[in-house]
């Protein structure tokens, strides 16, 4: 074993999720905030990393400080009925790293709840740490 301890991101690297669950929420959310108004994949992701997704709510959207508890709202119910598939050859990764003594930790924006559902759900080995959205910086 190189490595003692492999440290992952969970979305968009261990689940393909902005593609199929983060996007097609946000749009769901902005048809009824902002009708009329829409973004492609390439652009959600490409402001999503920058200048961030804040960002892109507040200064590009507009969204108040409602709509912003409001869309968090909407995107916890949205991701709580729907598990991303894990990307192919991550399970092998992983167990490999398991097998050997080694240690698969996730630190993600996601929130550790869903990272463990999405690790089980996938059949996934259970990560030995999780620092989700849920923990302080």
């Amino acid at each position: 074993m190189r490595y003692k301890c492999l440290v992952f991101d969970h979305d968009d690297t261990v689940v393909n999720s902005t593609a199929t669950i983060h996007f097609p929420s946000f749009l769901k959310y902005l048809k009824l905030v902002r009708p009329g108004m829409s973004y492609t994949l390439e652009e959600y992701f490409r402001k999503n990393f920058d200048p961030g997704i804040m960002s892109l709510f507040q200064d590009e959207l507009g969204f108040t400080d409602e709509e912003l508890e409001n869309e968090f709202t909407f995107w916890k119910s949205y991701v709580r009925t729907r598990v991303p598939k894990a990307y192919p050859g991550i399970r092998e990764i992983q167990e490999r790293q398991k097998r050997e003594g080694g240690l698969v930790c996730v630190v993600s924006h996601s929130m550790e709840a869903t990272i463990l559902r999405d690790y089980r759900e996938n059949g996934l080995p259970a990560p030995d740490r999780n620092f989700g959205s849920d923990y302080p910086a």
